[in-house]
């Protein structure tokens, strides 16, 4: 800065010294036509040559001034020039560590995806293996079922071999059939709507399993059971469910038409009826009092 100043300085030094030798080359044009003495002249010429070796000394600097500022200028846009390459080369190598980092990334993305995809695979994989799995155990259970549903059980072989007179016919030996009959209703009846395994009740009756079993059948024809084929423990059995329970004599006990002095005349229709009889409402009533 300061040898721009001093160039500036210079150069009009440089001017005004120009200025005066003009003015001097005028003023030895217009000067009087006398001649001059010898020694004023030389003097004049001397100082003449001093001015102008002064104002060429000046114009040599002035122009070694020019150039420093000129390098100065060309060092500063080189300098200027450099960094700016040097920012051009820290931005393109930011932007190659950036697109760098960017695939990476992509790159990382993508192995996570397929990752991620190949355990969704092996997951879809084992869950249709599971299900196939699943699926032939079903069968192979569904088959053993209806294999085993196939294979007749003693009494379907029995009722097959046996006719409906055998069936509904059937007696045991010195025992009263309609007795036993009652008393299976009566056990059976005790179950409800749940029933009981035949074998069990075979067991509290003392039967063989073959009277049982032809019991069991003529107790169904005559609609007093129904008979559930069920599998037991591997086995194919047969469960016991009340359809009809028998009527018991206790029920009647304590019936006011038992002692009844009019029960001769009593009808439906009568004047004397079950209808509209007082002593039948109040022995219902007591009964259903001691029946709750």
């Amino acid at each position: 800065k300061k040898e721009i100043v001093s160039a500036d300085k210079l150069k009009k030094e440089l001017e005004e010294s120009k200025a005066k030798l003009t003015l001097l080359n005028k003023k030895s044009i217009h000067s009087v036509k006398a001649k001059p003495k010898k020694k004023e002249a030389k003097k004049k010429e001397a100082k003449k040559k001093i001015e102008v070796k002064k104002l060429e000394t000046k114009k040599t600097e002035a122009s070694k001034l020019e150039a420093r500022k000129t390098e100065a200028k060309k060092k500063e846009a080189k300098k200027k020039a450099e960094a700016k390459k040097k920012e051009a080369k820290k931005k393109a190598e930011a932007k190659k560590k950036a697109e760098a980092k960017k695939k990476e990334a992509k790159k990382k993305a993508e192995a996570k995806k397929k990752a991620e995809a190949k355990k969704k695979a092996e997951v879809k994989k084992k869950a249709e293996a599971k299900k196939k799995e699943e699926e032939a155990k079903k069968k192979e259970e569904e088959a053993k079922k209806k294999e085993e549903e196939a294979k007749k059980t003693y009494e379907e072989e029995l009722e097959e071999q046996l006719t409906e007179e055998e069936i509904t016919g059937f007696q045991i030996d010195r025992t009263d059939m309609d007795r036993l009959s009652n008393k299976v209703c009566e056990i059976v009846a005790g179950y409800e709507t749940e029933g009981m395994f035949q074998s069990e009740l075979w067991k509290k009756l003392k039967l063989s399993s073959r009277d049982g079993s032809r019991l069991a059948l003529k107790l169904e024809r005559m609609g007093m059971i129904s008979r559930e084929k069920i599998l037991e423990n591997g086995r194919w059995t047969y469960k016991l469910i009340i359809k009809r329970s028998p009527v018991s004599t206790s029920s009647l006990e304590g019936a006011p038409c038992l002692t009844c002095p009019v029960e001769a005349q009593c009808s439906i229709d009568g004047e004397i009826s079950p209808k509209t009889c007082k002593l039948i409402d109040d022995w219902v009533r007591i009964e259903s009092k001691h029946s709750n």
